[in-house]
């Protein structure tokens, strides 16, 4: 049902009564325009005053007076006497510059001062270039402040520009000191030459005028915070009526809402909504009502689907201790056997990995290792996982050719591959009599070597095609000879996949590094150790996919007996 007077109807009342609240602020933008004006005003009015004083001071005296005053200065510029009666005497060094002119220009400007309440300050002062300082020619004032010619004071970094262009003076601008809120302007006094000789300088007081600004402002103040508690008290009236108490009985009753399910029978607080507001909030309540339908349906439905999800995870779980059953998991695994020490560990990404591992004696003098890592995730992965693992010990015989084995497997794989899996796998057979290790690899990583406690390197081996991959694939083996102390680490593309929360992968170099670290440890103490050198990298990304690895090391050549040896 369409309201009758929507929430936008009442939004457009509201801003109505904004906008009188902004036309209020409207005040503090006359205020700015008052302040900007009054300000304009003095600075106009100040650089006028002291362009005045410029032009009535005679400028061929006025050079005379800088010329002397300025060659009795450069003898010591900047002078700071540490005591009252040195202050005297360097004034006294300046006694002979004035004359009768002199006092009709103090004359002159001090008129100008009195007949212009509101200036505080005058005085000529002429510009030392080389010591960025002002040097007081005359100072229009009656009180002990009064400034003797001679004295100096620094130009602020400010004004530098003055240096560069004489005849630009200082600007008008207005501050406030420990003599309180000032208009200061300095305009050039001319030489015959035309060239600027000194600077009339005018200091306007502008503490009144703050004064009235204040009181404007403080007014404007009022005025605004009283619109603004008015506005407010109606705004809030109209909201309560409007919005809050409706909103109030839509929450109550949905704040009930868990309780009701519990009373069976009983009508729930939201069925019992009765709001008539006319706008958006009386379809937020129709909304509620049948969003109460729904919730009750889809409860029903998600009790169903969480306990068959209970069900399956139980399940999983059952499969994953299974899983790990299945591989290899009791170390020391050949306690009696000194010739050699294996370890390995799988950590699947989900509850069940595709990837796996294996080792066995296929006789008493040779022992065979596999690692392999099935596409995909998940039980299916897992479920071929079994397939492959099987088929690949089965077929693994003494004496039997490595490539033959693969050749066999795939073929049996590829005949019962209906979800299009395959396997890349590695399996090596060592002769520990001999220490001859014969490999076939189907597509897998490449396995690193450590040479009698020497650095670990990756060891370049042909990848053959992929378990599964295709029919009628011929694999071949090949061969290295191991030597006691001799380590294989042989692993997953989880390994070197690991990423990290800035998606950066783990890689060959650091596992290399973390194997060279661990070196002469045992295979026991080398795996932990990697895994948690890639945990530290990973950090709080998370696991994409399975992380599994097996190390190797041959310890001592077998000892057989002499009619072993001659059979």
């Amino acid at each position: 049902m369409k309201p009758k007077f929507s929430l936008k109807a009442k939004s457009i009342v509201l801003v109505l009564l904004i906008g009188l609240v902004l036309s209020i602020s409207a005040i503090c933008i006359s205020y700015q325009v008052y302040s900007t004006t009054m300000d304009n005003r003095y600075r106009t009015s100040a650089m006028d005053l002291a362009k005045t004083a410029a032009s009535l001071v005679d400028a061929k005296s006025v050079a005379e007076y800088a010329d002397k005053m300025m060659a009795i200065y450069g003898q010591n510029p900047m002078y700071e006497p540490s005591t009252d009666q040195e202050l005297e005497a360097y004034y006294r060094e300046f006694d002979g510059i004035a004359d009768e002119y002199y006092s009709v220009m103090y004359q002159t400007l001090d008129s100008i001062k009195k007949n212009n309440g509101d200036v505080m300050y005058l005085y000529l002062f002429v510009l030392d270039p080389a010591t960025h300082t002002g040097v007081y020619l005359i100072d229009v004032d009656d009180s002990e402040y009064a400034c003797p010619m001679g004295t100096w004071d620094v130009i602020y970094e400010e004004n530098y520009a003055v240096f560069d262009d004489p005849t630009i003076g200082f600007p008008a601008y207005i501050s406030n000191s420990d003599y309180g809120w000032l208009c200061s302007a300095g305009a050039p006094v001319y030489g015959t030459d035309g060239s600027v000789i000194a600077y009339a300088m005018i200091e306007v007081s502008m503490d009144e005028v703050m004064a009235d600004r204040n009181a404007f402002l403080n007014d404007i103040m009022l005025i605004m915070a009283i619109a603004t508690v008015a506005l407010v008290l109606l705004f809030l009236w109209i909201i309560n009526r409007s919005v809050v108490k409706p909103i109030n009985s839509l929450a109550a009753a949905a704040s009930s809402f868990v309780s009701d399910q519990k009373s069976e029978g009983a009508a729930s607080a939201i069925s019992k909504l009765h709001i008539r507001t006319s706008d958006e909030i009386q379809n937020l309540s129709e909304s509620i009502k049948r969003m109460e339908l729904d919730i009750n349906q889809y409860i029903d439905d998600l009790e169903s689907v969480t306990a068959e999800k209970e069900r399956i995870g139980a399940e999983l779980d059952i499969a994953k201790h299974i899983q790990a059953s299945m591989l290899p998991c009791i170390f020391p695994a050949f306690p009696d056997r000194p010739e050699f020490d294996i370890y390995a560990t799988m950590e699947p990404a989900k509850e069940v990995g595709g990837d796996f591992y294996d080792f066995f004696m296929v006789d008493e003098r040779h022992l065979a290792i596999v690692m392999a890592d099935v596409s995909g995730k998940g039980v299916p992965a897992a479920l071929f996982m079994v397939i492959g693992k099987t088929l690949i010990k089965d077929h693994t015989t003494p004496g039997c050719d490595l490539g033959k084995v693969f050749t066999e497997v795939n073929q049996l794989l590829c005949e019962s591959n209906s979800e299009e899996l395959f396997i890349t796998a590695f399996e090596g057979v060592l002769d520990l009599v001999t220490g001859e290790f014969v490999y076939v690899n189907a597509g897998h990583e490449m396995p690193f070597i450590s040479k009698a406690g020497g650095d670990f390197e990756p060891y370049k081996i042909r990848a053959g095609f992929v378990l599964a991959g295709m029919e009628g694939m011929k694999y071949r083996a090949g061969a290295m000879v191991l030597e006691p102390g001799d380590k294989i680490f042989q692993y997953t593309d989880g390994v070197t996949e690991a990423t990290n929360v800035n998606n950066e992968l783990y890689g060959m170099d650091r596992l290399k590094a973390i194997l060279d670290k661990t070196k002469t440890g045992t295979p026991n103490d080398i795996l932990p150790a990697v895994k948690a050198d890639i945990d530290e990298f990973v950090g709080e990304a998370p696991q994409f996919d399975d992380i599994t690895m097996l190390c190797l090391e041959y310890r001592t050549k077998m000892e057989i007996k002499a009619e072993d040896a001659q059979q």
